[in-house]
């Protein structure tokens, strides 16, 4: 359900590759959550760097949600990267398995498409 990729670079440069990798490839980026500054903010810190950059492919939101308008739960997409052992972890929930929560097998192939190209998102900023 989880796809993952990992990355022997930099935290920040892993997500700032990921905002310039989501727009080449036709996604908008819409919020980047600094979640281990956020949770610091808050005096209740984890020892370790994470943040969420939530992206949408606009026509393939359009799609879904014109039909099933219950899918914006789960939407946009996210792409969390987080540091553990050493390594830069990208991580996120594949789409097509999102969709079966919600009986939408019309998408399937929608999802397929959007999840490929997250992963292809993923590997690049990874690299």
């Amino acid at each position: 359900m989880l796809i993952n990729v990992e990355s022997t670079k930099d935290f920040e440069q892993v997500v700032q590759a990921v905002q310039e990798k989501s727009k080449e490839n036709g996604f908008g980026v819409m919020s980047v959550h600094e979640v281990h500054k956020i949770l610091e903010s808050k005096g209740m810190p984890i020892s370790y760097k994470c943040t969420i950059v939530e992206i949408c492919q606009p026509k393939a939101a359009s799609q879904v949600l014109s039909k099933k308008p219950e899918v914006s739960t789960a939407m946009p997409c996210r792409i969390s990267v987080y540091e553990q052992d050493g390594k830069v972890v990208l991580s996120t929930i594949a789409p097509t398995e999102l969709l079966k929560l919600y009986q939408a097998d019309e998408f399937k192939e929608l999802a397929e498409e959007v999840e490929n190209t997250i992963k292809k998102i993923m590997e690049e900023a990874a690299k």
